[in-house]
């Protein structure tokens, strides 16, 4: 989870690939964005985050349930995390937009690593202040 919001807050999109599996499904649309297969989706986020110079994830309350028994043989499980995500716009403005959402994740555990294979955003607030 960490891997992902330093990935999108340092704006480096490519180190999503050792967050996500290249056939993965992230659905962005509760909080206004796009659903789709992770490249056309990595490609949208590159694009449309520039709007935004500044913003930042938080992340907390964090669950994590795995889905087979026994300790290294654990190959996947669903993860679930709060985020708050304050964003700048672009322009001269002070104002904020404020985000909370949850992501509800799948991931599996790969050669690399653990990877997530489904992201779905779930919209608690926004407000722009």
């Amino acid at each position: 989870m960490v891997d992902y919001a330093t990935a999108i807050d340092t704006r480096q999109f490519d180190d999503l690939d050792e967050v996500f599996t290249n056939d993965a499904y992230i659905d962005y649309r509760a909080m206004g964005g796009i659903d789709g297969e992770y490249p056309d989706v990595k490609a949208w986020l590159a694009q449309v985050l520039p709007a935004f110079p500044m913003y930042a994830h938080m992340l907390g309350n964090v669950s994590i349930t795995f889905d087979s028994e026994g300790g290294a043989e654990r190959s996947s499980a669903q993860v679930r995390s709060l985020c708050f995500n304050p964003m700048v716009p672009a322009g001269d403005t002070e104002q904020v937009l404020f985000l909370g959402l949850w992501y509800d994740d799948a991931a599996v555990r790969t050669r690399h690593g653990w990877r997530l294979t489904r992201r779905v955003e779930t919209k608690c607030f926004s407000r722009l202040t």
